[in-house]
């Protein structure tokens, strides 16, 4: 998926359609956020660019970016936006969900629907889920997300080594879950609380689906 158009002005994408000066220009984009180390800005004629210098790590603070961001995207008056990472699948969309929140009074549910629905790829880590639960509540003071104790029950089966991920209930009932290979980190780096994880939904490295629990 190169492009993926969120609002009629914001979008999202990987690190190779911001190098496509003709897309850019046909999308009237004037502002890059670029949320990656070392991935180019690209030179565009009337196009800014912002770089959010940030690994896609669940111990990354990517929370200390979000008004940064969300601000810079609100104040774009004079075009369109395009945010990106290396793949348009964590860093990127977790910004543009913190800007929904701010700037569009969406829930994190609903800023989560949203780009979804526009980018069915993509899977924030769970260190940026925690980042993104504890902006909602400082926006509204409440979470639509709700987390709890982990039982017995919820615990994956060890052949499987796959380990709980938080993600908000908005998509499909199955549950899925994210491979601990793709975390690269030990539980205690998360930013999440080890007996801890999202009632209402998991998210997977292999797929987006999420499941629907009653609270």
């Amino acid at each position: 998926m190169a492009l993926s158009q969120v609002t009629p002005s914001l979008f999202l994408s990987g690190a190779d359609a911001p190098l496509n000066g003709a897309l850019m220009s046909q999308k009237g984009i004037t502002l890059i956020v670029n949320a990656t180390l070392s991935h180019a800005l690209p030179a565009h004629p009337g196009v800014e660019c912002l770089r959010v210098p940030v690994c896609d790590l669940p111990c990354e603070r990517l929370g200390l970016h979000f008004d940064r961001v969300a601000e810079r995207i609100h104040g774009n008056r004079a075009g369109g936006t395009l945010v990106h990472c290396v793949a348009g699948r964590s860093r990127s969309p977790a910004l543009v969900m913190a800007y929904l929140m701010r700037f569009r009074g969406a829930t994190l549910r609903q800023a989560h629907h949203r780009v979804l629905e526009s980018r069915p790829c993509i899977r924030i880590n769970a260190g940026f889920w925690e980042q993104l639960l504890q902006y909602e509540r400082r926006l509204y003071g409440r979470n639509t997300v709700r987390v709890e104790p982990e039982g017995p029950s919820r615990a994956a089966p060890r052949s499987s080594q796959l380990t709980s991920v938080p993600r908000s209930p908005v998509m499909s009932r199955s549950q899925v879950m994210m491979s601990r290979s793709q975390v690269m980190m030990s539980r205690s780096q998360v930013m999440m609380s080890p007996h801890k994880l999202i009632r209402e939904s998991t998210v997977s490295s292999k797929s987006n689906r999420t499941i629907y629990k009653p609270l």
